[in-house]
């Protein structure tokens, strides 16, 4: 046998270093045409994160608007509690009411502003009678319209 074999193992002898082929060492960077592949395949990522954000961010802004909505029902139900009727105005939470006969039933301010909607846009508040709504113009802003957020008495 030979001093560098033994029976079921490999030669042990040293092997001269292999020197890259001339073909592998043209090809040490991107061609053109992977980089735009990865490009494209970045952009299209891209787009489809955005399009899921952005829906949540209106998703998020809706929940907002309905629980500053419903802090001002309950802002409202205090009022009449405190003063025996429904207020004319979102006003009168933070102002007391207009009434001088009333005015002395009055403790202080139950809210220290009016708040916008989450878009930046007002609030509506509308009396009728004795019960109320309070709307938000939804998405596009405009109050009477499908993506209103209405809170109302019950």
């Amino acid at each position: 046998m030979n001093r560098y074999c033994s029976a079921g193992s490999r030669s042990t002898l040293p092997s001269a270093p292999r020197r890259p082929s001339r073909r592998a060492a043209d090809r040490a960077g991107f061609t053109l045409l992977e980089l735009l592949l990865v490009l494209a395949i970045l952009v299209v990522l891209g787009g489809i994160v955005m399009v899921n954000f952005g829906g949540a961010q209106d998703n998020a802004n809706v929940n907002s608007t309905i629980t500053q909505l419903n802090s001002l029902k309950q802002s409202v139900q205090m009022y009449r509690i405190q003063m025996n009727t429904l207020p004319q105005s979102l006003d009168e939470l933070k102002d007391g009411p207009s009434d001088s006969a009333k005015k002395a039933k009055w403790t202080g301010a139950i809210i220290d502003s009016i708040p916008d909607d989450a878009w930046g846009n007002p609030i509506k508040y509308e009396r009728k009678g004795n019960t109320y709504e309070i709307r938000s113009g939804g998405l596009d802003g405009q109050m009477n319209t499908d993506d209103d957020i209405i809170v109302s008495s019950s």
